[in-house]
């Protein structure tokens, strides 16, 4: 019995690495891209995979512990159905935008207003 919950620490620990890498690496392309097509990337595709990896430790350590339930489940299976559809709708509205002859704002002056840019 210890011999599996110790693989199943290990695999949560490995789970856990995973997703806050990948949650890191979305985060950092949030803040690092610049153009709104660039941007949706990073939080729609890395950090969606990130929260997927964390929910996903938290869902074996919870079966692996004997509390298991299926709230960790809904919940990933509510992101994975709204993140990509939420990235295509604000997709949509930047190409119908730039297509339809609206004028996009002007971004400010300041060029590190919502980039990390070194100096």
């Amino acid at each position: 019995m210890t011999d599996i919950l110790f693989l199943a620490e290990i695999l949560v620990a490995v789970l856990l690495i995973i997703g806050a890498a990948f949650t890191l690496i979305g985060s950092y392309g949030l803040l690092k891209l610049d153009q709104p097509m660039k941007r949706l990337h990073a939080p729609t595709k890395a950090s969606t995979l990130g929260v997927g990896s964390l929910l996903l430790a938290a869902m074996i350590h919870a079966f692996a512990t004997g509390d298991g339930s299926l709230h960790e489940m809904l919940v990933m299976a509510f992101l994975f159905v709204t993140a990509p559809i939420s990235g295509n709708f604000i997709a949509k509205v930047h190409l119908h935008r730039q297509r339809g002859g609206a004028e996009l704002p002007a971004p400010p002056e300041e060029e590190t207003w919502a980039t990390y840019a070194e100096k």
